[in-house]
């Protein structure tokens, strides 16, 4: 079947090119696995939506950040600087700094004990967290709540995303692979609306929010125990037997042999490495390292999460009344989902490279605009007009709609599918920590930045995702039906990255190595 010359093993990682002798299906099993836990996504979601929400009502404001809520109550300065408070940055971004130390906690337990460890671990701390804030009394309460929130965070998506990318046939990869930010933004969306809800519950009605938080926490919990673990993760563990029963459940056949044989050529090499994270460093890692940094700085940067953060306080600056501006947070969260389902079709028919490309031109364009309207039509304390308003809420909406369909879950989806097995787990470490360092950096200094360039801040992300936009168009090859053991083939034949990773040593001839053996 396979010739192969000098040896199975080149040192870096599987050699051998078995992708066409993958077989399976799609059963229910993966389908229901995947959506338990995809759950993790959503609490991810909840807690970006409810945290603008809660931040915004009154009640919550006036018990815990008196001064803003004065503030707010007067506004005399630049309709610009309204929210701008330190500590109430710090309540949402000590969730994102909490989320980045537990990520890399989380990378040793995923390895040794499972995926299915760490997503239990992450509800577990999800429930106590969203018990905590909702019962607050005083500071300390609300911000141990919120750390323990980030800790769970930090948990699941190091692991979630890990299990969907392991769990999926290959052919399948990055629709289900994106359950998770399906999940995010539907969590997004839910918390929209329920902050509309409970803002009329006063003066009780923030601690509902936080609180149902719970319940996606509890289905996190019990999902994970319910759960198979995924086959990669048994055969790393050493449960090869175990490991291959599975395989031929979630593929719904017998005839596995050459995936599961991907599988324990990947996990034994795994296993000869004792720090993965010194590994990561090689050379011939450089590829999968340099995306596992640069594609979640970029999701972050493309300026999504300080839209969707402050949405509500974005659009109350802009003169919309309280409920008004809650209202267009609901529509961009339902955006948001819609657009998730846009790219879940397409990823793996156009492939991950023609959404990123064309999603960031359509971003660059509304920030544009929005920035130029925010400049012309918006100044010291003056309101925006009516006609105005609806334009830039319906330019907000393109924007996210852009995000929602490749950024928002190809940033997820391509770092979690490249790194080959035995670095995997340190690799979703990193992109995590990265994702949730960005998210804290722009979530402490959005309210700021927003004071200082006024508008221009439009103009700053737009900036970035042209950036980011050529990027991906020089660096990033086409992952779509490229089986997960088998990457490392396409950095091989990349125009730039091939000077880069060395080839593999052993002799394999090079019409092999460009898989033209199976002729």
């Amino acid at each position: 079947m396979e010739i192969m010359a000098g040896g199975s093993f080149g040192p870096a990682g599987v050699a051998k090119e078995r992708a066409e002798h993958y077989r399976g299906k799609v059963t229910v099993y993966v389908i229901i696995a995947c959506s338990v836990a995809a759950v993790g996504g959503s609490i991810f979601g909840y807690d970006i939506g409810i945290s603008g929400g809660v931040t915004s009502m009154d009640p919550f404001l006036e018990k815990f950040f008196h001064t803003v809520y004065i503030k707010k109550k007067h506004v005399h300065e630049s309709n610009y600087c309204k929210y701008n408070n330190q500590g109430l940055a710090a309540f949402t971004s000590s969730l994102y700094f909490a989320g980045l130390v537990a990520s890399l906690v989380a990378s040793p337990v995923t390895r040794k004990y499972g995926r299915r460890a760490s997503i239990i671990c992450g509800g577990i701390s999800f429930l106590v967290g969203a018990t905590l804030n909702s019962a607050a009394a005083n500071m300390a309460m609300l911000l141990l709540g919120r750390i323990m929130l980030g800790v769970g965070i930090g948990f699941g998506n190091q692991a979630v995303p890990l299990y969907l990318s392991e769990m999926a046939p290959t052919h399948l990869r990055g629709g289900l692979n994106m359950l998770f930010q399906l999940a995010t933004t539907l969590g997004i969306f839910t918390a929209n609306m329920i902050n509309y809800g409970t803002q009329k519950l006063q003066p009780w009605g923030w601690r509902l929010s936080i609180g149902l938080a719970a319940f996606p926490a509890l289905l996190m919990t019990v999902g994970g125990l319910l759960l198979p673990e995924t086959p990669n993760s048994l055969i790393e563990q050493g449960l090869k037997e175990k490991g291959r029963k599975v395989l031929e459940k979630i593929r719904g056949t017998k005839n596995v042999d050459a995936e599961f044989e991907d599988m324990v050529d990947a996990s034994e090499l795994a296993n000869s490495i004792k720090h993965p994270f010194h590994n990561i460093l090689e050379k011939r890692n450089r590829p999968q390292l340099v995306m596992a940094i640069f594609l979640p700085t970029f999701q972050i940067l493309t300026g999504i999460n300080s839209i969707l953060f402050y949405a509500p306080m974005l659009f109350q600056s802009m003169g919309f009344g309280g409920n008004a501006s809650l209202y267009s947070s609901a529509l961009t969260g339902a955006v948001l989902a819609s657009s998730t389902l846009i790219s879940i079709a397409t990823v793996d028919r156009l492939g991950r490279r023609a959404l990123l490309i064309s999603g960031g031109i359509q971003m660059i364009a509304c920030q544009v605009i929005i920035a130029i309207i925010l400049g012309l039509k918006f100044g010291k304390d003056q309101e925006l007009s009516k006609g105005f308003s609806i334009l830039v809420v319906l330019v907000v909406c393109l924007f996210v709609l852009a995000f929602g369909w490749s950024w928002g879950p190809l940033g997820w989806t391509v770092p979690s599918e490249i790194f080959p097995l035995e670095i995997r787990s340190a690799g979703q470490s990193i992109t995590v920590a990265v994702n949730l360092l960005f998210t804290f950096i722009i979530a402490q200094s959005f309210l700021s930045l927003l004071c200082a360039f006024k508008f221009g801040i439009f103009l700053f992300f737009a900036g970035w995702i042209t950036i980011m936009t050529i990027f991906v168009y020089a660096f990033l090859p086409e992952t779509k039906g490229v089986p997960i053991e088998e990457m490392i083939f396409l950095w091989r034949k990349h125009w730039f990255w091939k000077r880069i990773v060395p080839e593999v040593a052993g002799g394999v001839a090079s019409n092999e190595r460009q898989g033209n053996s199976w002729n």
